[in-house]
């Protein structure tokens, strides 16, 4: 279930972005999943001291100055997910907001 304001998603549209930013911390390479985002969008973290960023552009750079370094694991449609090297251990939980097929908000939501 989503939190108070969150839009749910357009079905596929958060497994997309989960297979995305794996693709991304594979390669490097953000820009596949930077592209999703609505030019105008919105990234925010909750439990840990980053962003928010807005725009597009902002969140590529964000994810250039710093890459993840692990995969995550979707583990319900809800968006509770864990990071691969533990994905037994839920990490928090994704919300995403949908806007003409693009991602237009992106909550991340940490439990630690």
């Amino acid at each position: 279930m989503s939190g108070p304001g969150e839009a749910r998603p357009a079905p596929g549209l958060l497994q997309e972005h989960v297979e995305r930013f794996n693709a991304g911390v594979r390669s490097g390479d953000f820009g596949p999943m930077v592209a999703a985002f609505s030019e105008d969008a919105e990234l925010v973290f909750e439990g840990i001291p980053v962003g928010p960023f807005l725009g597009r552009e902002a969140i590529g750079e964000a994810y250039a100055a710093q890459p993840p370094d692990d995969e995550i694991v979707l583990l319900d449609a809800d968006g509770t997910y864990a990071w691969a090297k533990e994905p037994e251990i839920p990490a928090g939980r994704l919300f995403l907001t949908e806007r003409g097929g693009e991602i237009a908000r992106l909550v991340i939501r940490y439990r630690r």
